[in-house]
């Protein structure tokens, strides 16, 4: 706690004021925590929009439809990477997640922009910027908002339609910043199978819908949440073993060659 010396070891008002608010505010957090977890009340509510909260590496800081001016640019392509045979693909994606305890719908889309293309007949991709708005867990002041986790896939086989590497931020009253599901060192690796395939939407600019799905997945228990980690690990059921957890996701990409770039 800061204190002002305003005799013997005696903080000024102002600042026992502060550290009283502050108090409140974690007590209230906590009580409300612990009501959700006796009541079974952490699910799903309506989506929030926060247009301030960043995202880790290559992150937007809003949920804005990306769109090709967020593809990585010429110079980022690979040495060797012609233009004319690479392209940008910028998805959107809304559906439904499961993480534990928690169900919330994603009715305000995820957008992420990347490039691919081969270099000596070799496929390569070059990831661009993905952006999320936070999700209210209802029955708790808690959000909770997907992030980048540093390792993305998307060349589709038999087997899948693309892998995919993300943490998700828990935000709230008296939570820390750091405070997540999954961390950067140990993201939640998603295995995305289709469930729905790939139709046309619009052939100018083309734009191709399909959906996707990963119920397999562990969801670990929560990291850098300090003195409420095991508060929130018990309120959202963490860790989640798999078979628990699920993202089922409708997309749409748009896609535009680096040729037709001028």
């Amino acid at each position: 706690m800061d204190t002002d010396i305003a005799g013997p070891s005696r903080p000024s008002a102002i600042h026992l004021e502060a550290f009283m608010l502050r108090a409140r505010r974690l007590v209230m957090t906590l009580s409300a925590l612990a009501l959700a977890a006796g009541t079974g009340a952490a699910a799903a509510g309506p989506v929030q929009a926060n247009p301030g909260a960043g995202g880790g590496v290559g992150v937007g800081t809003d949920a804005r439809q990306l769109g090709f001016a967020d593809c990585p640019t010429l110079s980022e392509l690979p040495e060797g990477a012609d233009p004319a045979k690479w392209r940008c693909e910028a998805m959107t994606a809304t559906g439904h997640l499961t993480l534990g305890r928690v169900e919330v719908p994603i009715d305000r889309p995820l957008a992420i922009t990347f490039a691919e293309g081969r270099v000596d007949g070799e496929f390569r991709q070059v990831f661009g910027a993905m952006a999320a708005t936070p999700l209210r867990v209802r029955g708790t002041p808690l959000s909770i908002t997907p992030r980048y986790g540093g390792y993305s896939d998307f060349e589709s086989n038999d087997e899948r339609r693309g892998e995919l590497d993300l943490t998700f931020r828990i935000s709230g009253p008296g939570v820390p910043r750091g405070c997540s599901i999954g961390t950067d060192a140990a993201p939640v690796h998603l295995v995305l199978k289709e469930t729905d395939p790939s139709r046309v939407v619009s052939p100018d600019p083309l734009i191709v819908a399909f959906g996707v799905a990963d119920n397999r997945f562990a969801a670990p228990g929560t990291s850098g949440c300090g003195r409420l980690g095991r508060v929130l690990d018990k309120v959202l059921r963490l860790p989640a073993p798999a078979g628990v957890n699920g993202i089922d996701l409708d997309a749409r990409v748009a896609l535009r060659s680096y040729g037709e770039v001028g």
